[in-house]
């Protein structure tokens, strides 16, 4: 690990700003940092995206091993241990810090995003479903909780809401991305669903979208769009920007789900993508639509 530094060393508002910066120079399906998060909330945002994005990178990009991943993984975990008692190795860290005491954040969705990213060094094939969304209790809910309680949201109804939301954002990640999951040696879509549908590796190898393919990515869709559909309660507990932010963050996932659709669900050929006309249109209409 790297050697502790002393915070009077460093510059937290600089940390706050770069990972500001960071935050909005990375491809997501949904807004990370807008004009609807009020301004004192923006660094918090940032920071914990950092957090999860350095993670995340540290897991799946580059060409390290398997096993040197699961040392830096592990090594950026105890530094996650020592950040929280006070102890940091740059600035970053001394602004998640003081993120995590100012808003009395919940420790444990941080270790439980960096356990999320160990599975997907070592588990590239899912059995059922049910497997799918354990990895999704740790990879994605853990991020809406903790916007919930930068909030002041706690409501236990409130975070089961928010994880539907999250879990649905994270399967359209995984349908948009069949493909590059697929040359990273990864397959999202359950083993037994594969059987079901007679789809099998081989096809994902010569890019086939034949009728099985389609049958199984169409039943992906649906069942991700009824996750969204129910994480729309969440809105009821929703005041103000929040509640047109999260409204955008959902009608984002659905704009890709719906580009899969026009696609015939290709998504073995194909990648879609938010626009920017996408994104104005969306910001227009979760305005409007109740």
């Amino acid at each position: 690990m790297a050697n502790l530094i002393n915070t009077s060393d460093m510059d937290r508002n600089s940390a706050y700003n770069e990972a500001i910066r960071f935050a909005k120079n990375h491809y997501e399906n949904f807004p990370v940092i807008s004009f609807l998060i009020p301004k004192d909330l923006r660094k918090h945002i940032a920071i914990i995206y950092w957090f999860a994005r350095t993670a995340d990178d540290i897991a799946d990009e580059g060409t390290l091993t398997q096993a040197e991943r699961l040392i830096q993984l592990n090594e950026f975990e105890t530094r996650l241990t020592e950040t929280l008692k006070g102890n940091f190795s740059n600035q970053f860290d001394l602004a998640l810090h003081s993120t995590v005491k100012e808003k009395n954040l919940s420790l444990k969705y941080f270790y439980n995003l960096l356990k999320a990213f160990r599975q997907d060094i070592t588990v590239k094939r899912y059995e059922d479903f049910s497997s799918l969304q354990s990895y999704c209790v740790n990879s994605a809910n853990p991020v809406g909780r903790l916007i919930l309680e930068l909030y002041n949201i706690r409501d236990e109804n409130a975070f089961n809401y928010s994880d539907s939301i999250c879990t649905a954002l994270q399967l359209t990640n995984f349908w948009q991305d069949t493909a590059l999951d697929f040359q990273k040696g990864r397959i999202y879509y359950p083993a037994k669903e594969m059987e079901k549908f007679g789809v099998t590796e081989k096809m994902f190898e010569l890019n086939e979208n034949n009728f099985n393919l389609k049958g199984m990515v169409k039943h992906n869709v649906e069942r991700t769009l009824k996750l969204f559909d129910d994480g729309k309660n969440l809105l009821l507990f929703l005041n103000g920007r929040l509640n047109y932010e999260i409204k955008w963050t959902i009608m984002g996932g659905e704009k890709i789900l719906d580009k899969i659709r026009l696609l015939n669900y290709n998504v073995l050929n194909f990648r879609p993508e938010i626009t920017k006309k996408d994104v104005l249109s969306l910001l227009i209409k979760s305005f409007f639509q109740l």
